[in-house]
């Protein structure tokens, strides 16, 4: 791993733990994919979000051994990190005290700045962001658009549990994740 991703996985990891716990879970919004499964999880049974994220990627992880490898190894790192730091700093979901709509605006920039970061150099943070930018890979549809996907299918399956408000504002988190992702893949 050269200097340049080795970076872009340190940074791209603790900012999506500082978007994770600094403004989705004082709200309970949910993320989509792995990590919203993990949020899910870690809201429901206290299950501790990184170590969550961890278990749950390893289908994905085994799916791009076979057929990903390059991806693998690149995102193996990211996987690790973004779960250290998600539970790291998890502190920080009694630090701000803003609006619902707030958090999941600054929430989904910050995520996606660092979900962004780490596939403008062909890494991620494993999850569904292998996925998505497996399924971009073997079709047309741009990357951004699969995590929306994805994960506006993850928090519609947990949008009974969650109430209308909840959901209605990780869908605005969701869109914003992707869109800021779209923008750091674009500055390439």
């Amino acid at each position: 791993m050269n200097f340049q991703k080795a970076v872009a996985v340190i940074v791209g990891s603790f900012l999506v733990g500082i978007g994770i716990n600094g403004f989705l879970v004082p709200h309970h919004l949910i993320d989509g994919g792995v990590i919203g499964i993990a949020l899910i999880l870690h809201y429901f049974f206290s299950f501790q979000t990184g170590l969550s994220m961890l278990v749950l990627s390893i289908p994905i992880f085994l799916y791009a051994w076979y057929y990903e490898r390059p991806f693998f190894y690149s995102s193996v790192h990211g996987l690790l990190l973004t779960s250290l730091f998600m539970d790291w700093l998890n502190p920080l979901k009694k630090v701000f005290s803003i609006s619902i709509l707030t958090s999941s605006l600054i929430g989904g920039v910050i995520i996606g700045m660092g979900i962004g970061l780490m596939l403008r150099y062909e890494t991620s943070s494993g999850g569904t962001d292998m996925l998505a930018k497996i399924i971009s890979k073997s079709t047309s549809m741009d990357i951004a658009l699969a995590i929306i996907v994805i994960d506006t299918l993850i928090i519609s399956a947990a949008a009974f549990t969650l109430g209308i408000e909840i959901f209605l504002f990780s869908c605005v988190t969701i869109v914003i994740i992707g869109l800021v992702t779209s923008l750091m893949k674009v500055r390439e």
